[in-house]
C-alpha cells in the first residue's frame, strides 16, 4: 500500500460543527437505525448516535493548505459527522481502505496539484466494498505522477467520503 486514507481533521470538524462550508448551521439528528457514513471516524453511525449533516468543501480546504486553485472543480457537498468530537479512525479499521465506506457505487476522482480533475473511475459495489480490490485501484491511480490526491465519493448522493494521498501505512491522517 502506497497511500494514506484521510478523515476530516479534528480542527476542521470543530469548525463544521459550528458553521459548515456553505455558511450554515449543520442539521442535527439522532440516528434511529444507524448506517450513515461518518467522515470523522470512517465508520457507519450506530442507532442512538447524535450526528450532524454539514456542507463540506474538501478541495477548498486542500487548496488553502497547498496554494492550488480548484476553480470550477471546487464542490460543496453533504457529510455526516459526530455531533461531539470522537476518537477518529480506530486502529481496528486498519490503515487501508475502510470497508465501512464501501457501497453500491463509488467514484474515485483523481486531482492534479493545481486542483484540476485528472481522471475519474466509477467503482462498482464488488470493488468498493472489497478493501483489497479498492486498495489495488487506489495504488494504480496514485502511480500516475500527475495525481496529487484522490477523492472517494458516493455516486448516488455525490457525498465526499474520504481523501487518499500518497504515503505509507499508519493511522489515517486528517484532511483539512
Amino acid at each position: 500500500m502506497t497511500f494514506e486514507i484521510r478523515a476530516i481533521a479534528p480542527d476542521v470538524l470543530d469548525q463544521l460543527r459550528k458553521t459548515d462550508d456553505a455558511g450554515r448551521t449543520p442539521r442535527r439528528t439522532v440516528e434511529e437505525e444507524g448506517g450513515s457514513p461518518l467522515r470523522c471516524c470512517l465508520r457507519r453511525s450506530r442507532p442512538g448516535e447524535a450526528i450532524l449533516l454539514a456542507a463540506y468543501a474538501p478541495l477548498r480546504r486542500w487548496a488553502l493548505d497547498t496554494g492550488a486553485d480548484p476553480g470550477a472543480y471546487e464542490e460543496v457537498g453533504p457529510v455526516f459527522i459526530h455531533e461531539e468530537p470522537c476518537e477518529g479512525p480506530q486502529p481496528e479499521t486498519g490503515p487501508g481502505y475502510p470497508a465501512a465506506m464501501g457501497g453500491p457505487r463509488r467514484v474515485f476522482r483523481t486531482y492534479r496539484a493545481d486542483g484540476s480533475i485528472l481522471d475519474g473511475h466509477l467503482v462498482g459495489a464488488h470493488r468498493s466494498a472489497d478493501p483489497v480490490a479498492a486498495s489495488a485501484l487506489l495504488d494504480t491511480l496514485l502511480e500516475d505522477p500527475e495525481a496529487a490526491l484522490v477523492h472517494v465519493r458516493a455516486v448516488e448522493f455525490g457525498c465526499f467520503l474520504f481523501e487518499v494521498r500518497r504515503g505509507g501505512p499508519g493511522n489515517p491522517a486528517p484532511v483539512r
